[in-house]
């Protein structure tokens, strides 16, 4: 099953001049999930996400923003695409044809398409269990500061162990942009730092002011996030199935909803989740992937295969299926050695678990990972679930509409 019929013109798109001010407001649409940047030629692009987890001054230019992104052609397989958008943390990718740029792929897209399929794959399979949650009193700052910390884009917020509603680091990217330029003081041409006319005659006739003003900054982030949250909730049962859970999200205008047992949470299921199903391999033998090898000198692949196996014994013997590792190389360096970004998701028959590490060297961030994996094994409530391997009437019905035309 290719994308060719899922290509859409329909995106917005922006200059390499364009500023950061301009494209908060164009996210102020909260279906756009990413910009197209192009000039004479295609730049890249710039998700909703990547302006959500830094800092960045309203007056920035987008070039400096540009997300280099794989480029895709109509003939592309669905399940490599969706494969693609979780390794780019995009859920939006270019189509060319040759060098001409014919239209983008959106997640949405892939999920209306396969949605009618994805009965065969259960919420308990693909949700993320390790609830990180809030409580209704929390402040945005505490907010930001759980999401980029655990590098996630959805945010429970409990009260009395039950869903009161949720914050997604999309609501907040207005917020956080502008925080940023509050201490710039006001503009001395009469026009806030976002490019907007003051309505105020008197504001404008003092054209401004200077000097700081972290005092507004600081009150920003004291603001508790029942004022921001989505209430209420949208929930889900973990033995619904897949395509249940994409069509309430696509019906609430959502893109997680929280899972919940007995009217409490216990985890969190979003469409990269459901996007994610997509790519689980059918068959008998689990495999491990690692994106990235170019940066495993200093640790074999061996080594993280064996890594992984070790997790086949923990939790009274739970089954892992399937391990993606994502390997991330970033700019700083210490003696020579650059500081490594390790992403590992374990597919297992108890739920899905994801975890992060960074360090100086592939080794030392995959061990950074692998511990932040070992306490959320030991701490996850099983909540008496049971689940056995797939087997193979599950994979034939799983895939077997990929043999349909």
């Amino acid at each position: 099953m290719d994308i060719a019929d899922i290509v859409t013109e329909e995106y917005v798109e922006h200059s390499p001049e364009t500023t950061v001010s301009k494209l908060v407001g164009t996210f102020a649409d909260s279906d756009v999930r990413g910009v197209v940047v192009q000039d004479e030629e295609f730049e890249g692009i710039v998700t909703r996400r990547q302006l959500a987890t830094s800092h960045r001054q309203p007056n920035e230019k987008l070039r400096s923003l540009v997300w280099h992104v794989p480029r895709l052609t109509p003939d592309e397989d669905i399940r490599k695409v969706a494969q693609l958008m979780i390794d780019s943390e995009s859920q939006l990718l270019p189509v060319f044809e040759g060098r001409e740029l014919i239209g983008v792929v959106t997640a949405d897209g892939i999920l209306q398409k396969v949605e009618p399929y994805l009965d065969a794959a259960a919420v308990a399979e693909a949700y993320s269990g390790e609830l990180v949650s809030l409580e209704p009193s929390s402040t945005l700052g505490n907010a930001l500061n759980v999401f980029r910390q655990n590098r996630i884009t959805h945010l429970p917020v409990v009260e009395n162990d039950s869903a009161a509603g949720v914050l997604s680091l999309y609501d907040v990217t207005e917020i956080t942009v502008r925080s940023e330029v509050q201490s710039q003081g006001g503009d001395a041409g009469g026009v806030d730092p976002f490019g907007g006319e003051i309505s105020s005659s008197t504001a404008r006739s003092r054209r401004g002011g200077y000097g700081a003003r972290e005092g507004e900054s600081t009150r920003m982030l004291d603001v508790p996030v029942r004022d921001l949250m989505t209430s209420p909730v949208r929930t889900i049962r973990p033995d619904e199935t897949l395509d249940v859970a994409v069509t309430e999200m696509f019906d609430a205008g959502a893109s997680s909803l929280v899972v919940t047992e007995n009217g409490s949470p216990h985890g969190i299921v979003t469409k990269t989740d459901c996007l994610e199903s997509l790519t689980w391999e059918a068959g008998g033998n689990r495999g491990v992937q690692v994106y990235g090898t170019d940066l495993i000198d200093d640790v074999t692949y061996d080594e993280i295969v064996a890594m992984v196996e070790k997790f086949d014994d923990r939790d009274q013997g739970m089954n892992v299926l399937d391990t993606k590792v994502h390997l991330h190389e970033h700019d700083e360096k210490r003696r020579g050695t650059p500081l490594v970004l390790a992403r590992v998701r374990l597919h297992t028959d108890r739920g899905l678990y994801v975890a992060s590490g960074e360090g100086y060297g592939a080794k030392h961030a995959m061990n950074e990972a692998r511990d932040v994996l070992e306490r959320q094994i030991r701490d996850r409530k099983t909540h008496g679930r049971t689940k056995k391997p797939p087997d193979e009437t599950f994979w034939e019905k799983r895939f077997g509409w990929l043999l349909e035309e």
